[in-house]
């Protein structure tokens, strides 16, 4: 049996907010309502609903939006697009995570620092270790890491001008 999405009728100040007043790259205050497997719902301003999608969470790879939100939080989120048409808007939470020169900032060759493993490369070439939500490294393949796992990484090298960072997985 499926199960569809049932979608909140909006109401006539909802649809005016979506077609005169709400602008892409508008960052607003939003309260997550629902989450899927594909992505958050969130609630913006005048009670519209915004969908959220997952690769719009992080820069990072996440299996799933609860690893970043609960239902009922309070986040920041920017339009990303407004279908005036079908009067959705999507939304977008990575860019207000810095960008990657920003988040640099807090980091320096020969340092070690926590990290979480994100992916591990399927022919082991490394592990992609993130930093922050929006700042992930490549550490050299080591054998039982897996997925979600916290580690401590030696900074080895950091190439501003590719917005690479190689690590060492130390722990």
């Amino acid at each position: 049996m499926e199960v569809k999405h049932k979608r909140r009728e909006l109401n006539e100040e909802n649809i005016n907010w979506i077609q005169n007043e709400a602008k892409t790259g508008e960052i607003l205050n939003g309260t997550v309502k629902n989450i899927k497997p594909f992505g958050a719902f969130v609630e913006v301003e005048n009670g519209v609903t915004g969908l959220l999608h997952i690769e719009d969470i992080s820069v990072s790879r996440i299996k799933s939006p609860e690893e970043r939100f609960t239902v009922g939080q309070n986040i920041k989120v920017m339009i990303k697009s407004i279908d005036k048409e079908q009067n959705r808007i999507e939304l977008t939470h990575k860019e207000l995570l810095g960008t990657w020169e920003e988040n640099i900032t807090d980091y320096k060759e020969g340092e070690k620092v926590e990290g979480i493993v994100k992916e591990v490369e399927k022919q082991k070439n490394g592990i992609f270790i993130e930093l922050k939500p929006n700042l992930v490294g490549l550490a050299e393949y080591k054998e039982g890491y897996g997925y979600g796992q916290k580690v401590k990484v030696y900074i080895k090298r950091i190439i501003k001008e590719k917005k690479k960072i190689k690590l060492l997985i130390v722990s």
